[in-house]
């Protein structure tokens, strides 16, 4: 069952760590880190976000992780850094100790998946596919009063690929290998070190975001919903991109003064409390 929705007006925006709290950060990238842009290609992370976000990963001993529904390697062009990192909503997984797990490819169904959408396009206008190696996803942002249109032509295109399922996003459609989402990911990182233990929080903008507000809320944390879209299953909100650097920054200095309350060997060595 997923968590109670929540409309937007009773979402208060999230609060800063405690001085004991030991957390564990997700974070979405488009809408969330970064503005949405017409091309997704042609969005760039600015030299400040990737300082805190750096900043952040030395501060939560590592335990910080993108979850995104970029490819893997979109994401390392972004940003750079070997950070624990979930790209196609979970289908590629970065682990923090370099590992990766990635949903096996069945390449003849992915042809005839693009294909298709290449041959329903054609029919349409305003519509652009994205092919992200695994999964497909069309994109309206050009043309935003075609999404229904845009809509309706691929659920019908996922229904008539077995194997597949439908993610719906802000002002696009994916069809990607069913069994996997953001939540399923977040779990997935929980259960392994830096992650385990600690109190997740997670900050994203979109559907596709929901399943991991759900898993954060089930595992004790919180989830911070980023614009005002709803119903939600987060229990905090932040009004765009440029919010969520500066709460970072905050939850940053906050960090900062926590750990400096206490020996940080105590996140590393047993021996160090007793």
């Amino acid at each position: 069952m997923t968590a109670p929705a929540t409309p937007p007006t009773d979402l208060p925006p999230p609060p800063l760590p405690a001085p004991d709290a030991r957390w564990a950060l997700f974070l979405d990238v488009d809408g969330t880190l970064l503005d949405f842009h017409d091309d997704p290609a042609a969005v760039a992370a600015s030299p400040e976000l990737l300082a805190i976000l750096q900043q952040l990963h030395a501060e939560l001993h590592g335990a910080l992780s993108l979850v995104s529904g970029r490819a893997l390697t979109d994401l390392e062009r972004l940003f750079g850094h070997p950070w624990a990192m979930a790209g196609l909503h979970g289908l590629q997984l970065r682990h923090a100790d370099g590992q990766r797990r990635e949903h096996p490819l069945d390449t003849s169904a992915h042809a005839k998946l693009k294909q298709r959408a290449e041959t329903m396009l054609e029919a349409l206008g305003g519509i652009e596919l994205e092919d992200k190696g695994i999964a497909i996803a069309l994109h309206c942002r050009r043309s935003p009063e075609r999404f229904a249109v845009m809509r309706d032509a691929a659920a019908a295109l996922a229904e008539a690929m077995p194997g597949y399922e439908l993610q719906a996003g802000n002002l696009v459609m994916e069809i990607k290998p069913a069994g996997m989402d953001k939540g399923r990911a977040v779990r997935e990182l929980l259960q392994r070190p830096p992650f385990a233990g600690r109190q997740p929080v997670y900050v994203g903008d979109d559907l596709t975001d929901e399943h991991a507000f759900d898993t954060v809320a089930r595992a004790g944390g919180y989830g911070v919903r980023v614009g005002c879209r709803h119903p939600t299953a987060a229990q905090f909100t932040l009004p765009s991109p440029a919010a969520v650097q500066h709460w970072l920054i905050r939850v940053y200095h906050a960090l900062m003064q926590g750990n400096s309350l206490h020996d940080p060997r105590q996140d590393r060595d047993p021996a160090a409390r007793s």
